[in-house]
């Protein structure tokens, strides 16, 4: 029975990053470049993906999880001994396979899968994905006969002048028949400038024998961008926001200043929503409809349904429901949620706090480990003083509770529904139903004192 298969090479270190971080791991848009490439491989539903890992293995395992199958290349002998390692996986199959690198963030779905159908309609034993680069150096050059046949591909640094002022670059992504490609590879030598070997000389071995090899030329050359150092990955992220941020336009999502907008790969943003200059939006954040989402703001992992206003505010792992709204300049820290209606002002921030449906939170408050109910108003400069120095405490505030502002609740405390807090009271003991609690000292006037102060 025949199978579709894919290798991703990640084995490499990447010296050339300067980093801790193994290479394939850092991010291109919120999502590490080697999950950027598994991710375009599985819409193509694949029978089996094995990932070549090398420096950092066990880190990659980590990040992409039971997704793919793995092997290890223990030493760095080339691309060619990358993809031999797989051989007691794949050996024996029948069908194609498919060769992507883990550092080339950009390849797309629709590219790979013209990729597999052009190999199977020429019946070729190999296919290379090529494309016009406008700058060939770096990359492996495609010889083509006079005829247009491609001949073999030539590394950079084993070219020959002639051979490096051909535009025409290899992609480093391959279709094979499975077998043909594994038999090959024992044919293989490392006689080179880099002592390694090389899998784009199966091309040759191939053609050698007569085999049949193809070449797919696609369209846009920014997909073939292979990231071997910062200068190549920040050009990555901006190929990448660009195609993400077109995406969300198309689909209804009105971007004003989409070249200075920043968001992630994994974000869904619903129509009608607008989106101003300087916003970031990361993780895996979902946005409703008919948001708006003011300048500078930033959103991580978070919820907001629709019709919700942020105001140059910063919510991390939150959720804001419907109609609901916040800043400028406020902060919802981890565990924050907030219900439909409410308001929160500027300079608030909660953390692992429920807002009820309709609270208002004007201004200059923290707000930590509390439940509040619906309808109340919470005034200026109020202080939920949830830690002890030891232990965090949880604040419950009752439906259409009024906390006047300046006033500080010493957690743990139960505030009752309909209940009124004065303002400027440090309150320590809970409520009941229509109390109103008073907790400040009483003012003391001394006639003529102020003749005797210093100034």
């Amino acid at each position: 029975m025949a199978t579709r298969n894919t290798i991703i090479l990640a084995a490499g270190k990447g010296t050339r990053m300067k980093s801790k971080l193994y290479k394939v791991l850092h991010q291109v848009c919120g999502k590490a470049m080697v999950d950027h490439v598994l991710t375009q491989i599985e819409k193509n539903k694949m029978d089996n993906v094995v990932t070549v890992v090398g420096y950092g293995a066990q880190d990659v395992e980590e990040a992409l999880g039971d997704r793919t199958k793995y092997v290890l290349q223990k030493q760095q002998l080339g691309t060619g001994h990358a993809v031999l390692q797989t051989e007691d996986l794949l050996g024996n199959l029948d069908g194609e396979t498919l060769i992507v690198s883990g550092d080339t963030p950009l390849f797309t779905a629709e590219t790979l899968a013209h990729l597999l159908e052009y190999h199977e309609a020429k019946q070729a034993a190999a296919t290379v994905l090529t494309s016009i680069a406008p700058d060939p150096t770096g990359y492996g050059r495609i010889v083509r006969n006079e005829i247009g046949i491609v001949e073999k591909i030539v590394e950079q640094k084993d070219a020959s002048a002639k051979e490096q002022a051909i535009s025409e670059i290899n992609t480093g992504v391959y279709c094979f028949d499975n077998k043909t490609l594994f038999d090959a590879l024992h044919l293989l030598t490392n006689d080179n400038a880099q002592g390694e070997y090389y899998l784009t000389d199966v091309i040759g071995i191939l053609k050698q024998r007569g085999d049949i090899v193809a070449a797919y030329q696609m369209d846009d050359f920014d997909e073939s961008m292979g990231v071997n150092d910062r200068i190549a990955l920040a050009k990555a992220n901006q190929v990448m926001r660009n195609r993400i941020n077109t995406q969300l336009m198309k689909s209804g999502v009105t971007l004003l200043d989409p070249e200075n907008t920043y968001i992630d790969a994994d974000v869904k943003i619903g129509s009608d929503t607008v989106v101003e200059g300087g916003v970031s939006i990361k993780g895996n954040t979902t946005i409703g409809s008919d948001c708006f989402i003011g300048a500078h703001s930033e959103i991580i992992d978070s919820v907001i349904h629709d019709s919700v206003k942020v105001l140059a505010s910063y919510i991390e792992k939150s959720e804001m429901h419907t109609g609901s709204d916040i800043g400028p300049y406020s902060h919802l820290r981890p565990e924050a949620e907030i219900g439909e209606r409410a308001h929160l002002g500027n300079f608030v921030e909660i953390k692992k706090s429920l807002i009820g449906n309709g609270t208002k939170v004007g201004h200059l408050t923290y707000v930590g480990d509390a439940t509040l109910g619906e309808n109340i108003n919470v005034g200026c400069g109020v202080v939920f003083v949830n830690y002890d120095g030891t232990a965090k405490h949880h604040t419950n505030v009752g439906n259409h509770a009024f906390i006047g502002s300046n006033s500080n609740l010493i957690a743990p405390l139960e505030i009752a529904e309909d209940s009124f807090i004065a303002a400027g009271s440090t309150i320590t003991d809970g409520t009941e139903k229509f109390d109103m609690a008073i907790a400040r000292a009483r003012q003391v006037n001394k006639p003529g004192y102020a003749k005797k102060l210093p100034w």
